[in-house]
């Protein structure tokens, strides 16, 4: 992955309800959402939703496809793990063992504190 589409994705994913509406499609799977069912449930008014779809797109974070007169949205996985691949391909690479360090971790099991 070449370092402007690198640098443009994470510029894209660097916003509140990008990054919201991404992590939204990514659980979702290929399968994606119609627009106003992104809005729905983030609570997303139209315009401003079409404005960050956009910028997903334009980054090639997410696809559309038309069916009917429904756009749908889904994530681009392929374009997420190159992204991945690029911020994780130099990991330990100074001869060192991390490979703990460099494996992801699993935050949706965490649990929250409470005060």
């Amino acid at each position: 992955m070449k370092h402007q589409a690198v640098v443009r994705a994470l510029a894209a994913l660097a916003q509140e309800s990008r990054l919201a509406v991404f992590r939204l499609l990514v659980n979702r799977g290929p399968e994606g959402y119609p627009a106003g069912e992104i809005g729905e449930l983030l609570e997303i008014p139209g315009p401003t939703l079409s404005f960050h779809l956009k910028e997903l797109a334009q980054a090639g974070l997410i696809t559309s496809r038309r069916e009917s007169r429904f756009i749908y949205y889904a994530p681009a996985f392929e374009r997420m793990n190159e992204l991945l691949g690029y911020l994780t391909e130099n990991c330990c690479t100074q001869g060192t063992v991390c490979a703990t360090a460099c494996a992801p971790k699993n935050t949706s099991s965490r649990k929250r504190k409470t005060a």
